[in-house]
């Protein structure tokens, strides 16, 4: 059936904002996405009703839902168990919208590398000029970015100038981490840990008792101590930081990587059965990724 670009545009947006809130959607809140008038976006809807791309929800909370026809009209079909690839703008993800389709149209040409990426979405929420991220795919962890510099409304799909991409590593953390362990105990003192640091051409190390781990300490925590008038006999156990980040064994690279941004940290431990196997660094993760 031939649907009219406003009919799209207001059934992409009902699949957008009914996936993200997983409830009947009112026709004002459609309105107030698309910049248009409720008046007319109901009209529009008795006439999706009739056409049976949408079902309204009657009652004080209702609203309207989509349709599985909606869905393969826009050729959105979503099965159970489908992997949202999202999609990032300027360094923040974008709610609600997510990528359906990478075609790369001049994957061949030696200066460019354009892609049409289809989004399940509102396609307006974006602007030429905008940096956006995509991915990673569910396949081969395919990390595409690039700049837009065009937009196809119709299609709901975003014109983007490739300028990196990455598939990222789909083995466990195990196969990058450090191992074995280079470890203090908490009775050991500052000047014990800057000779393992020294002889071991490390900048940290996790304090450990009895397989438990107690904590961590850094060649920045030792320095700050020092600047508070600290002995070097003092134990590390005073100094350490026993909030530490660990993450299990089997975990893929992948998933860690955004944890040393938000936590803040250059290190975690990795553990298996409960016990620290291994330490992960952000240098272990630069020679994956020397472009990151």
């Amino acid at each position: 059936m031939d649907l009219s670009l406003i009919q799209k545009d207001i059934l992409i947006t009902l699949i957008s904002l009914y996936h993200r809130q997983s409830q009947s959607i009112k026709g004002e809140e459609i309105a107030d996405v698309i910049h248009r008038n409720p008046g007319t976006v109901r009209n529009q809807m008795q006439a999706l009703r009739a056409i049976g791309l949408v079902d309204g929800v009657p009652g004080p909370k209702g609203g309207y839902i989509p349709t599985a026809l909606a869905y393969k009209e826009l050729n959105m079909a979503v099965a159970d168990g489908d992997y949202d690839v999202p999609i990032s703008r300027n360094g923040e993800p974008v709610p609600g919208v997510k990528v359906l389709e990478i075609d790369f149209t001049t994957l061949c040409h030696p200066d460019i590398c354009h892609a049409v990426v289809k989004l399940m979405g509102n396609v307006k929420l974006f602007a030429i000029g905008d940096q956006v991220t995509i991915g990673p795919t569910p396949v081969n962890k395919l990390l595409v970015r690039g700049e837009v510099f065009g937009k196809d409304e119709v299609e709901q799909a975003l014109l983007v100038a490739t300028t990196e991409m990455l598939s990222l590593p789909k083995k466990s953390i195990r196969h990058y981490m450090t191992s074995p362990l280079k470890t203090l105990r908490s009775l050991d003192t500052l000047r014990d840990a800057l000779i393992l640091f020294n002889h071991s051409h490390i900048h940290g190390a996790p304090v450990i008792e009895d397989d438990r781990l107690l904590g961590i300490i850094t060649m920045s925590d030792i320095a700050h101590a020092v600047e508070n008038n600290l002995s070097l006999n003092t134990l590390v156990s005073e100094v350490m930081t026993t909030d530490v980040v660990e993450a299990p064994a089997d975990v893929r690279l992948f998933e860690v990587i955004g944890r040393f941004k938000e936590r803040e940290i250059g290190r975690l431990i990795v553990v298996e059965k409960g016990k620290p196997v291994g330490i992960l660094t952000q240098s272990d993760i630069l020679r994956v990724f020397p472009s990151l």
